[in-house]
């Protein structure tokens, strides 16, 4: 694929939604349908005839931050149409809450995601006022201080263990992520002022964005504002679970776990949703390179654990517990025993690559 059609791919699988989203929003009738069903089926129809693609660098910059200005924009004009009164009815407004939840979840908090790892302020604040805007800032300092050193260890809430099932993770972690990176912002800052603190700004970041949900709907903006945002959580929640479950970094002589290496996090390969969610799927890279732009990470079946469907499927796979370990149970169990003395350089294989 040449890197004008990557381009375009990464363009459409990401933005699509949610131009279909404000359509459903302003236009009603079948809009809303057509923006769930573009991400969902199209999504799943896009990964077995979509090609695989070589993101464009000039991407790296340019399609997070107009990511970020979409989500604000079909954010607010699915929370404004829902206070106008007989524009759409009650099956329509359904469709277009679960849409914006999903999009938010998957989109939203994939750019989010890519902002913060950035070094300039704007990309940082964008990324922030994203979280923000779906009640969840906190998740900047828990991800950044708290997930990206201790992942695949007992001390990150968001690295599932084996066995344990997505809804007692997903009440442990959400509890966990916000004390967690609490504690960590709190000695990080000790001595400052308590003004500066992060979570003074994720906090005033939550209540601005439920008065301005207020200001555009009313109580029935602020209460569909708190359902997108606690499906978009779900999503994040989702994401994390599928993409460590099970995989653990092992003691060192010292007592200190290992370096993140290709073995500690599942990866998926499927391209539309890969490029949907800025090649987050690639989740090895990112936990070994955590500051290399979307655009570069890369992936290595041979050398990093791969999921049999892709993340969004494997998201909905763990909502069903039994079934969930039943198809990853053997897989994790069939990476544990491999070589990990040296997980960065030294090759590891496994018997499920092949597969």
């Amino acid at each position: 694929m040449t890197e004008h059609r990557a381009t375009v791919f990464f363009a459409i699988a990401s933005l699509l939604p949610a131009v279909l989203l404000i359509a459903g929003a302003v236009r009603g009738g079948l809009w809303p349908l057509i923006a769930l069903f573009s991400v969902t089926v199209l999504v799943s129809l896009m990964d077995r005839i979509g090609p695989d693609a070589k993101a464009n660098p000039a991407l790296s910059n340019r399609l997070p931050r107009a990511i970020g200005v979409m989500h604000f924009a079909s954010l607010a004009v699915t929370l404004w149409v829902l206070g106008a009164p007989a524009h759409l009815d009650t099956g329509q407004s359904v469709l277009l809450v679960i849409a914006m939840g999903l999009y938010a979840g998957q989109v939203s908090n994939a750019c989010a995601h890519e902002l913060i790892h950035r070094t300039d302020r704007l990309s940082r604040a964008l990324g922030t006022a994203v979280y923000c805007s779906i009640l969840n800032g906190q998740h900047v300092s828990a991800h950044l201080l708290i997930h990206h050193v201790h992942a695949g260890t007992a001390r990150d809430p968001n690295s599932a263990p084996l066995g344990r099932g997505f809804y007692r993770y997903a009440l442990s972690a959400t509890v966990a992520e916000f004390t967690d990176g609490l504690r960590a912002e709190t000695r990080r800052r000790r001595g400052n002022s308590p003004l500066s603190h992060p979570y003074v700004a994720y906090l005033g970041g939550a209540a601005l964005s439920l008065l301005a949900a207020t200001g555009l709907a009313g109580g029935a903006g602020v209460l569909a504002l708190i359902v997108i945002a606690l499906h978009a959580q779900m999503q994040l929640l989702l994401s994390d679970y599928v993409q460590h479950y099970g995989l653990r970094r092992r003691e060192t002589a010292r007592g200190k776990p290992e370096p993140m290496g290709p073995q500690h996090s599942w990866n998926a390969p499927q391209a539309y949703s890969a490029a949907m969610m800025l090649n987050a799927p690639r989740h090895s890279d990112h936990h070994m390179h955590p500051a290399r732009a979307f655009a570069d990470l890369r992936l290595n079946p041979a050398q990093m654990p791969v999921l049999p469907y892709s993340v969004p499927l494997m998201g909905v796979i763990a909502l069903l517990p039994p079934l969930w370990r039943r198809l990853m149970d053997p897989r994790v169990r069939a990476w544990y025993p491999q070589p990990q003395s040296h997980p960065v350089t030294d090759p590891v294989s496994s018997p499920l690559s092949a597969k």
